[in-house]
């Protein structure tokens, strides 16, 4: 499949390329497993890995010459001053939510302070990871998520429309997943993946006599990490890139009836269920819904333009379905 999109290659045999510096950060995390073990196993690349815990990184580190484990917290991102102008690249997937200052200092004050510690002579490419869910359907800033996003998406609002003041704007290529699993038995399980199971095997006899109108896109770490070991290898031609990550759109009640097949379990009738019935539930058991809770019951339709897999760039995307989800979960067909 051709590539949509223009990128130059920065070597014929990426194996052969000189070997780049690259600094990450968030590498303990899901995706942040996925990523550093695409770039210790596939490239010659040396990896400068900022981690707050080392414990918590399940990958071996003395696999391979060139593996660099920096103990400390992004909040003290100058102590590594020196070495960031030393860096060919920077893969930034660290995130922060939950309390609010420190969500606050970590994905928007200290993120910027370490893109601005990057030689923009030097660093050929920033990595940056956003979220979807401040971009609306044409892949634009969502001005609600900034005016009543949650501490977390609104920090990743203003980081976005904060990159372009950076003197190393013109490298940043920003990268906006949207719904994430992942994780196995050697890697941390994303929050979705994590309540997956009990989905499965738990609600899903009851889910599938439900119909509802929305949409969504999903994508697994592992693709992320084969894009993001494409762009490694490759440069975007067009400065400040963005892409949306994520498969085709899946409407919910598609997304319902293929798991439905793939557990064994029949779909008899459904009961639609409407903004009205949704009202009625909340009302009648009383659940609190914060103004960003009650905006995205309302917009339903998480769908992006264009957004990006492997298969676009001529690699194999490895989850591109709900039932490969499953099986790649260790939850059995039925």
């Amino acid at each position: 499949m051709s590539v949509p999109f223009a990128l130059e290659p920065s070597s014929q045999d990426p194996s052969a390329a000189e070997a780049k510096r690259i600094f990450i950060t968030g590498g303990s995390g899901c995706v942040g497993h996925y990523i550093v073990e695409a770039l210790i196993h596939q490239t010659p690349h040396q990896l400068f890995l900022l981690l707050r815990n080392p414990d918590k990184l399940k990958l071996n580190v003395h696999s391979r010459p060139g593996i660099h484990v920096l103990q400390g917290d992004l909040r003290e991102i100058e102590r590594w001053a020196d070495l960031l102008s030393t860096m060919d690249m920077a893969i930034l997937t660290a995130t922060a939510w939950g309390d609010p200052q420190l969500t606050s200092e970590v994905n928007v004050v200290k993120t910027l302070r370490l893109m601005e510690l990057l030689d923009p002579e030097r660093c050929q490419q920033v990595i940056y990871f956003s979220t979807a869910s401040i971009l609306n359907h044409h892949n634009q800033p969502l001005k609600e998520a900034e005016d009543i996003g949650t501490d977390y998406i609104r920090s990743k609002y203003i980081c976005h429309q904060k990159l372009k003041q950076l003197a190393i704007a013109p490298r940043i290529t920003t990268l906006f997943p949207t719904l994430v699993f992942g994780g196995d038995k050697d890697k941390p399980y994303s929050h979705i993946s994590a309540g997956l199971s009990d989905i499965a095997t738990k609600w899903m006899r009851w889910i599938r006599f439900f119909r509802a109108d929305g949409s969504f896109h999903i994508i697994h770490a592992q693709d992320i990490a084969r894009v993001v070991y494409y762009l490694v290898e490759h440069s975007p031609a067009e400065p400040g890139t963005e892409w949306v990550l994520g498969n085709p759109a899946l409407h919910v009640n598609r997304a319902v009836r293929e798991m439905c097949d793939y557990l064994g379990y029949r779909i008899f009738f459904r009961i639609p269920l409407s903004i009205a019935l949704a009202d009625l539930i909340i009302s009648i058991f009383k659940i609190q819904m914060a103004p960003w809770d009650r905006f995205c019951l309302n917009y339903r339709h998480s769908t992006y333009t264009n957004p990006v897999t492997p298969d676009q760039l001529d690699m194999e995307t490895f989850c591109p379905t709900v039932g490969d989800l499953l099986r790649v979960t260790g939850i059995p067909p039925g």
